[in-house]
């Protein structure tokens, strides 16, 4: 936020505080996470995705990025993991909306999350809709994936 020439920062989102309380530009920054062979394995036998760029090292060796990468939907989890999502005020997770893959993420390479809420909307009386915009970023600080979410938030006290 700018006021004049001076910047002045978001406030940082409280995670335990209920949805009466939360303001539209709350922002966060969650810690890193690196992302390893065996978590691609995991999800590959999880999801049944077992597509050779990212189980096949030789194969993704060849491939458009030189090297075996995490699936793109791995990354969206693993992001959903890494915010620190309060179960006493998060009821569920409503919509993850347009999520775009910007730049793949090797394996052994780390992401972390930066997030900021952009919409509050009551939906009943016990609880809101939190709309964020999630930037996942890579250890190089780059865009890997960007995506809307919304969760519903509990406004008891």
């Amino acid at each position: 936020m700018t006021l004049g020439t001076e910047t002045i920062p978001a406030p940082v989102i409280d995670w335990a505080a209920p949805f009466d309380e939360l303001v539209e530009g709350a922002a966060f920054t969650t810690a890193q996470r690196v992302i390893t062979a065996s978590d691609v394995q995991a999800f590959a036998e999880l999801t049944g995705d077992h597509h050779p760029l990212h189980t096949d090292a030789a194969w993704a060796a060849a491939g458009p990025f030189g090297e075996q990468i995490a699936h793109g939907m791995l990354i969206v989890s693993i992001a959903v993991g890494l915010v620190p999502l309060d179960p006493r005020r998060i009821l569920a997770l409503r919509a993850i909306r347009d999520a775009t893959f910007k730049r793949p993420v090797p394996l052994d390479g780390a992401v972390s999350v930066r997030g900021r809420i952009t919409g509050l909307r009551a939906v009943a009386a016990d609880a809101g809709i939190v709309s964020f915009q999630w930037s996942v970023v890579d250890d190089a600080d780059r865009l890997a994936c960007r995506a809307g979410v919304d969760v519903l938030w509990s406004r008891d006290a």
